[in-house]
């Protein structure tokens, strides 16, 4: 079968010929319907090298899953043959206590997962290929009806990270309270989605971009700025509090100033995007008993309630489908700012 596959460091991917899965007792393979592709996936590229992190190439790119069962090993009872599965995309030890909790992402004894501190497609092969192994049951979350694999793969991250943000910040986000959404890419504009889905506060857009300010309106933010006009206009509409919550999806340090400078007492911002930026934190650099805190990706639980929010029409990631020949491709455009939402490999 054909893959996508991350060579080495700091290089381009490459489609490569590679030998189908088998499942050996406990795990599954499955046949993929549909793997996002993710911003993050640049900075595996481009950014890290073997100092970064316990784990490297060569490995099949795509964290973003979803598809059919395959085969099963034995001692597998929790899906069968033919079902539409989602992936939930982060491999922890399964036993300690957060990986009992369904929190995967902060697993406490990484020596026993599958790799340390990855996934499919984070140092084990991931889904940009015809099919794919996971390692137990547990890392999939049966289809709920009225959902595809097509629709479901993006909402594993893109839709499962900004729903982990927002529930965080749920006890602030009132009716009467304002939401900044910064970044309106392939999670911030799920992340709008997600406000509107499951609270009443008011959602203020911030992008450079005019498509992506539209979009942000199309999906429910009540307005959207440019960051140069986003300081003012966020103080004006707020009476000078400034907002109750701010989701930073990009990350650069421009926009962790904006965001931090724009957060209300007692107001939480989320940075959630990895463009690199970093600020100076002291006693005055926030307004008082600011929260400033970082999320990764979020629990199985969550992406069980993800999900049901996209089969009910209430989640639902702009796609745009590829065939597993134009991934190269791809991965060139969203580099270069030409993808709104979110790109899928279909192979």
């Amino acid at each position: 079968m054909r893959a996508v596959k991350l060579v080495n460091w700091k290089s381009d991917p490459e489609i490569v010929d590679v030998e189908k899965p088998t499942p050996a007792a406990g795990q599954v393979v499955i046949k993929i319907g549909a793997a996002g592709v993710c911003h993050s996936d640049l900075h595996l590229m481009h950014d890290f090298d073997q100092r970064s992190l316990p784990w490297g190439p060569p490995f099949t790119l795509g964290h973003e899953n979803a598809g059919w069962v395959d085969s099963i090993g034995t001692g597998v009872t929790s899906v069968h043959e033919g079902q539409a599965v989602a992936v939930y995309g982060p491999w922890g030890c399964g036993s300690c206590e957060r990986c009992r909790l369904g929190l995967e992402t902060y697993c406490d004894n990484l020596t026993k997962a599958p790799i340390r501190g990855g996934g499919g497609g984070l140092g084990l092969d991931g889904g940009m290929a015809e099919f794919m192994l996971i390692p137990h049951e547990r890392f999939l979350v049966p289809l709920p009806e009225g959902i595809d694999p097509l629709h479901a793969a993006p909402l594993t991250d893109a839709g499962l990270t900004p729903y982990h943000a927002v529930r965080r910040s749920q006890a602030k986000l009132t009716p009467n309270a304002w939401a900044v959404v910064i970044g309106v890419g392939g999670l911030g504009h799920l992340g709008i989605q997600i406000l509107k889905a499951t609270c009443a506060s008011r959602i203020i857009a911030v992008d450079p971009r005019s498509a992506a300010r539209e979009l942000a309106l199309l999906e429910g933010a009540e307005f959207a700025v440019a960051p140069e006009e986003a300081h003012l206009f966020i103080m004006d509409q707020t009476n000078g509090r400034g907002a109750e919550v701010i989701l930073d999806f990009v990350g650069s340090t421009s926009t962790m100033d904006l965001g931090v400078s724009a957060t209300r007492i007692l107001g939480d911002y989320t940075l959630i995007g990895i463009a690199g930026g970093d600020f100076r934190f002291t006693f005055f650099s926030q307004k008082y008993e600011v929260s400033l805190q970082t999320t990764y990706w979020g629990s199985r639980n969550e992406l069980v309630e993800v999900l049901e929010l996209g089969a009910r029409g209430l989640l639902s990631a702009k796609i745009e489908p590829h065939t597993l020949d134009q991934a190269l491709n791809v991965y060139q455009d969203l580099a270069e700012g030409y993808i709104d939402g979110r790109a899928v490999i279909v192979p």
